[in-house]
C-alpha cells in the first residue's frame, strides 16, 4: 500500500524534486518544481469544476417521484460542497504561488526552519514544518476533547 504522499505523487503525476548536493534550499530549481506541482494541481481542480457544472446541466431532470428528485438533490449538494473545498484549495494554492513568486516559500510561518523538500511534495500548499503541525495538532485535541 502507497504511503499518503506516495498516493499524492500519483495523482498530481510529477517525478519527486532530484536535490543536488550543495543546493541551496529553495532554489531557482525547486521553486519552478513546486510552481510546476500547483499549477497542475489547479488545473486539474478547475477541470473538475468544469465537469462539475457540465454533470449537473446534464444530469438536471425534474423527476415526478419526490424520492428520486430528493437523491438527485443530495448528490448535487454533496458535489457542490466538494467544489467549495475545491474552491478553497485553488485559493490557498493561489497565496502558495504567490509565496513562491515573492520568495517566501518553503519556511515554517511558526518558527521559520525550512519546511522541507518532501514534505512540500506531499503538501504544496503546508506553512508550518512537520514539527510545528504537530504541536498544533495535539493542541487542537487537547482544546477539542
Amino acid at each position: 500500500m502507497p504511503t499518503k504522499a506516495k498516493q499524492n505523487n500519483l495523482v498530481r503525476g510529477f517525478v519527486p524534486y532530484p536535490e543536488t548536493p550543495g543546493e541551496e534550499y529553495m532554489s531557482e530549481n525547486m521553486r519552478a518544481h513546486f510552481t510546476n506541482i500547483l499549477n497542475k494541481w489547479k488545473q486539474e481542480l478547475m477541470e473538475e469544476v468544469d465537469r462539475t457544472v457540465h454533470h449537473m446541466q446534464d444530469e438536471a431532470a425534474n423527476f415526478p417521484d419526490p424520492a428520486d428528485r430528493a437523491s438527485q438533490e443530495e448528490e448535487f449538494s454533496l458535489e457542490l460542497r466538494a467544489r467549495d473545498r475545491e474552491r478553497k484549495l485553488i485559493k490557498k494554492i493561489d497565496e502558495t504561488l504567490q509565496l513562491i513568486e515573492e520568495n517566501e516559500y518553503g519556511w515554517c510561518d511558526s518558527c521559520g526552519v525550512e519546511i522541507g523538500i518532501r514534505r512540500l511534495e506531499a503538501r504544496p500548499t503546508a506553512t508550518l514544518c512537520i514539527d510545528c503541525k504537530t504541536l498544533a495538532e495535539i493542541k487542537e485535541k487537547q482544546i477539542g476533547s
